[in-house]
């Protein structure tokens, strides 16, 4: 068997109930949390149960303390427990034989759960937890995935329906964060009347702080060619304390998408099919209400030649700011908005 992705078992975790050994794996603290919280909840259903659960940290917690206390009978919240050993990697490469003895037969009355960064597939523990017992992957959504999340986790976990226009909006406001886009949504769901749902016009109102909103309005501004603008813009960004590498990260995804349609543009022509720049954006991922809006008059601004070279600017910077150059992190950001709104480039 393979592991399960965390997004099917919080969808209907009542298809996977836990096992005697669990393993939660990934990289994403967000999913983590919820797994563990699902999870606890399966195992300790009682009103006294938090009297049942036991957290260790992997990293100097010893095998026997782990063994003695999965041996123990629950003195509230039913006859099961949970023992959770966090950070569990140190732990795991440090006990492997003694976790793979275990599996052979684990405890009858308590549920070990081992939080993990990861889980490599080709060890007999990995064989052992999939065949007989429950490895959840706990990873990030692929962008693109992102906006249907946010409607879908919307409506499920906060009882309140979201616009799919309105989820396109938050991604591209807070990024895919999903910690911050569930804070958001909780905040929007108070704010929303009974019986109505998350709009964009409320998105607009309530969603992002100054930073998040000043750093799309720079990258507007370059997209518009206004280099001078978008540099003051960034200066008073990072003046304001914003880290150079999160501002890449928030501007990354859209210039991704635009890079995308330009390229679908390009295959085209080769191929003797004409694909407008509209097409070519929904094609790539960018929700309908901003081509409207902005992105197809962004995408005709760029122009094919700096289109076609968006991702090489984009991980040149994303190495430089990460240490391949020696440059100051403005002058790293500054020479990306150059190079993405010079009107002299889209002649070339």
């Amino acid at each position: 068997m393979k592991p399960i992705s965390i997004h099917d078992f919080l969808w209907e975790p009542s298809k996977f109930s836990s096992k005697a050994i669990c393993v939660v794996f990934g990289n994403d603290p967000f999913w983590k949390f919820h797994a563990v919280r699902t999870l606890r909840d399966q195992v300790l259903s009682e009103e006294d149960a938090e009297f049942s659960l036991t957290r260790f940290e992997g990293d100097s917690v010893k095998f026997i303390d782990v063994l003695r206390e999965v041996a123990t009978h629950a003195m509230f919240g039913g006859d099961r427990r949970l023992v959770i050993v966090e950070d569990a990697d140190s732990f795991v490469t440090k006990y492997r034989a003694e976790l793979e003895e275990y599996t052979e037969k684990p405890s009858g009355q308590a549920v070990l759960l081992l939080l993990l960064n990861s889980f490599p597939s080709n060890t007999r523990l990995f064989s052992r937890v999939t065949e007989t017992g429950l490895a959840i992957e706990a990873s990030s959504l692929p962008e693109k995935e992102i906006p249907k999340w946010i409607v879908r986790w919307s409506k499920q976990h906060h009882k309140t329906p979201c616009d799919p226009d309105a989820a396109e909006m938050i991604f591209q406001r807070i990024g895919a964060e999903h910690g911050l886009i569930d804070q958001e949504l909780a905040k929007l769901a108070l704010m929303v009347a009974p019986k109505e749902k998350i709009t964009t016009t409320l998105v607009e109102k309530a969603v992002g702080s100054w930073r998040s909103q000043s750093t799309f309005e720079m990258l507007d501004l370059a997209l518009a060619g206004q280099t001078a603008a978008a540099i003051r813009q960034l200066d008073q960004l990072l003046l304001a304390g914003e880290n150079a590498v999160g501002i890449l990260a928030q501007i990354a995804p859209t210039l991704r998408k635009f890079a995308a349609a330009t390229q679908l543009i390009l295959d085209g022509e080769k191929h003797g099919k004409k694909i407008t720049p509209a097409a070519a954006l929904e094609q790539a991922g960018v929700n309908r209400y901003y081509i409207e809006k902005k992105s197809e008059k962004q995408l005709k601004m760029l122009g094919r030649y700096r289109g076609a070279k968006l991702l090489n600017w984009l991980l040149q910077a994303d190495l430089d700011l990460k240490g391949a150059s020696r440059n100051d992190p403005r002058i790293i950001l500054e020479t990306l908005i150059i190079n993405i709104a010079d009107p002299r480039l889209r002649l070339l």
